[in-house]
């Protein structure tokens, strides 16, 4: 291979290296969130089998994300006080404070708009589980035949932990204004100084000789 065929391939690399940024596939779902003080962990397990006691706060996202890891967490400030604290206590009943955030417009199904997000206070036994809350507070609900949570309050209106490809991951490959990206303009710096390289190697031999 010649030095300038060498070079024409590296650069035609190192384009479709810069210019594509890194994809990955992820789940569209409403993830189920615990708080403790200021922070928010994700739940260890489901909201049909999770009991909260009297003063809880619990929080729903809907996103997309590939795993809980990647989850993004319910937004806003939210603590009992502010959500439930006009509400009396009850002899036999909880209180379980509820932050539902329905996600962004980049999140939502084709055609579908989320509502604002919202809190909630349930009332309800103190047996309760969180979906039993959630039902007080938030309806319709709706689940598929596994038992998994695909809508609240009726939204999204379809679908339910479906698939989705394309998300970006990692830093922003490209600039705000849509320009050219940062990678790509390193790529270019990199096949320029071979090219130089190659030039001055080329013309050090022709000296030699």
């Amino acid at each position: 291979m010649t030095r300038r065929a060498l070079v024409l391939s590296l650069l035609a690399g190192l384009l479709l290296a810069t210019a594509s940024p890194a994809q990955a596939a992820g789940y569209r779902y409403w993830s189920f969130w615990d708080r403790t003080g200021s922070t928010w962990t994700y739940a260890t397990e489901g909201p049909s089998t999770a009991v909260p006691s009297d003063g809880d706060v619990q929080g729903f996202r809907f996103a997309v994300s590939e795993d809980s890891t990647d989850a993004d967490t319910p937004r806003g400030t939210a603590s009992f006080a502010a959500i439930c604290g006009d509400t009396a206590a009850r002899d036999g009943r909880k209180r379980v404070a509820l932050v539902l955030d329905f996600g962004t417009a980049s999140d939502a199904p084709s055609g579908e708009t989320p509502p604002a997000r919202r809190t909630a206070c349930a009332v309800v036994p103190r047996d309760a589980t969180t979906a039993e809350a959630l039902a007080t507070a938030a309806k319709p609900l709706r689940y598929n035949t596994n038992a998994l949570l695909c809508a609240i309050a009726g939204y999204p209106e379809t679908g339910c932990g479906e698939q989705v490809t394309g998300k970006k991951t990692g830093p922003e490959q490209s600039r705000s204004d849509g320009g050219p990206s940062v990678g790509l303009y390193a790529g270019l710096a990199a096949i320029a100084l071979l090219g130089a390289a190659a030039v001055w190697q080329t013309r050090r031999r022709r000296n030699a000789a």
